[in-house]
C-alpha cells in the first residue's frame, strides 16, 4: 500500500505542479479552456496557487507530515470538484476528462494518504 501511495502521490504532485506552470506562463490550451468555462485570466495566477500549494502538501505528506498530505488532498479534491463544476455549468463537456483526471488523482491520493 505504500507503495502504491507514494506512485500515485508523486504523480498528482507532478500532475499539479504542471497544470500550475502552465496556469501562470497562461499557456494555449489554458487561456482557452478558462474562456469557455468563464474564468477571467486574472484568475489564472491564484488558481496556479493553489494548485501549486497542493502539490507541495501532498509532497509534504510523501516526506513525513501526513496530516498535511491529507490537508493538501482534501484542497484539491475540493478544487477539482469545483472545476468540473463549472465545466459543467458552462456546458463545456468535450474536455471535461481534464478536470476529472486531476479529481480523480486528487481522490486516489487522499483515499491512500488517510488508509496510510
Amino acid at each position: 500500500m505504500l507503495t502504491a501511495y507514494a506512485i500515485i502521490t508523486v504523480i498528482t504532485v507532478l500532475a499539479n505542479a504542471g497544470i500550475a506552470v502552465a496556469d501562470l506562463s497562461k499557456a494555449g490550451f489554458v487561456l482557452a479552456n478558462s474562456a469557455e468555462v468563464g474564468l477571467p485570466q486574472s484568475w489564472l495566477p491564484w488558481l496556479a496557487a493553489l494548485k501549486a500549494a497542493g502539490a507541495a502538501g501532498l509532497l509534504l505528506g510523501l516526506m513525513g507530515a501526513p496530516v498535511v498530505g491529507v490537508a493538501a488532498a482534501t484542497g484539491l479534491v475540493l478544487f477539482y470538484i469545483g472545476a468540473v463544476a463549472a465545466h459543467i455549468r458552462a456546458r463545456v463537456h468535450h474536455n471535461i476528462a481534464f478536470p476529472g483526471g486531476y479529481l480523480t488523482l486528487a481522490l486516489a491520493s487522499l483515499t491512500l494518504a488517510v488508509l496510510r
